[in-house]
């Protein structure tokens, strides 16, 4: 790059890096200690953590990548970080202070709506490697399963929907390793399955 570029010039030609790991390990991380509450291990005393973690990381830092994702054009991950830092802004504030009286069937549509949101993400990225793909499909199923377990009072369901939030922290966790791990040596390291296909031009 020459030095004589003006400032404007040598930014737009400078790499941006890569927000979605960031969003992806808030994300995992947070899922992955509420999902311990909800399969059992742990009862709700222990979700104060949980709290602190949903504001903090899976909250603030996963909201901060989904802006991050905007300037460099890709809607999938702008919508996904945003929305789900805005989900765990949204149930620590419920937990911590307006869930007392609300009604479970209440928040089983909480839950569902959740699911819907993330069963059309999951479709969008459908042209995105296989590794995230994973996360969205095992998330809607996730909510899918908490959703049913409020409407019906089923604890067995609950714990499925733990069980499957924690399969599906892995599969982030995992997907935000592979990013970081493979631009850091230069080569595949972790396999992500990337889509091989251009993009559709949007109608």
């Amino acid at each position: 790059m020459s030095q004589g570029q003006p400032p404007r010039r040598r930014f737009m030609n400078s790499k941006l890096a890569n927000p979605a790991p960031l969003g992806l390990a808030g994300f995992a991380f947070t899922t992955w200690m509420l999902s311990m509450v909800n399969a059992g291990w742990y009862n709700a005393s222990a979700l104060g953590l949980v709290l602190a973690l949903a504001f903090a990381f899976g909250g603030t830092a996963q909201m901060i990548a989904g802006v991050l994702e905007f300037p460099r054009g890709n809607t999938l991950g702008t919508v996904a970080f945003l929305s789900y830092g805005a989900f765990w802004w949204s149930f620590a504030l419920f937990v911590a202070f307006l869930g007392t009286k609300v009604p479970e069937s209440f928040v089983g549509w909480y839950l569902f709506v959740w699911g819907v949101v993330t069963f059309y993400l999951w479709i969008g990225s459908l042209h995105t490697s296989r590794s995230v793909q994973l996360v969205f499909l095992s998330l809607w199923i996730t909510f899918l399963l908490l959703a049913i377990g409020a409407w019906t009072g089923s604890s067995l369901a609950t714990q499925a929907g733990g069980y499957t939030g924690l399969i599906t922290a892995v599969l982030a966790f995992y997907a935000a390793a592979a990013m970081v791990i493979n631009e850091s040596m230069g080569h595949t390291v972790l396999p992500t399955h990337d889509w091989a296909q251009a993009h559709p031009s949007p109608a």
